[in-house]
């Protein structure tokens, strides 16, 4: 299946000179939704995972069902003021901007394996931010793993000391 052919183009959003590539049009398609998430398990199914870190919000809507299908747990990792107990924060800089991450501070136990999933790739710099959170909490990333891969924006390269999984790369 053509994942890519499912993903809508969104021009000048979320401000002018953007291009925002919109997943929600293949999660909505419950054949293309299935075979995304079914992808993303098959390249971690072998591999001994504790937990799947989500990335606010779509990365919830990815990684959620990968932890369940791989056996794991899952913890979500929101924007600033969203979690009800002690965090840790993270800054970090967009391709359009800044925000900050947070991720509660019991979440991961020292040593535990983690995955890192979101629904995109473009710089770097969110899935960066939540790797340096997981590594401060004592876990272990064994993959950063995504549905869509901007290339151009060469996010891989922040991500360097990781393995990086993408299904579509556009």
């Amino acid at each position: 299946m053509d994942l890519a052919s499912y993903i809508r183009n969104i021009p000048d959003f979320p401000r002018p000179g953007i291009q925002f590539k919109d997943v929600t049009t293949l999660l909505k398609e419950k054949d293309a939704f299935r075979v995304a998430i079914d992808q993303l398990v098959e390249i971690f199914r072998k591999e001994s995972l504790d937990l799947v870190v989500g990335i606010e919000a779509r990365g919830f809507i990815v990684g959620a069902p990968v932890a369940y299908l791989l056996h794991c747990g899952f913890v979500p990792v929101r924007k600033k003021g969203k979690l009800p107990a002690a965090t840790l924060a993270k800054t970090y800089t967009l391709e359009y901007g800044s925000a900050t991450l947070e991720i509660h501070r019991d979440a991961i136990t020292r040593g535990q394996r983690v995955l890192v999933v979101d629904d995109l790739l473009a710089t770097g710099g969110t899935t960066k931010a939540v790797c340096e959170m997981v590594e401060e909490l004592g876990g272990n990333i064994v993959a950063v793993s995504f549905v869509i891969e901007l290339e151009a924006l060469r996010g891989r390269d922040k991500l360097s000391r990781y393995p990086v999984y993408s299904l579509v790369k556009l």
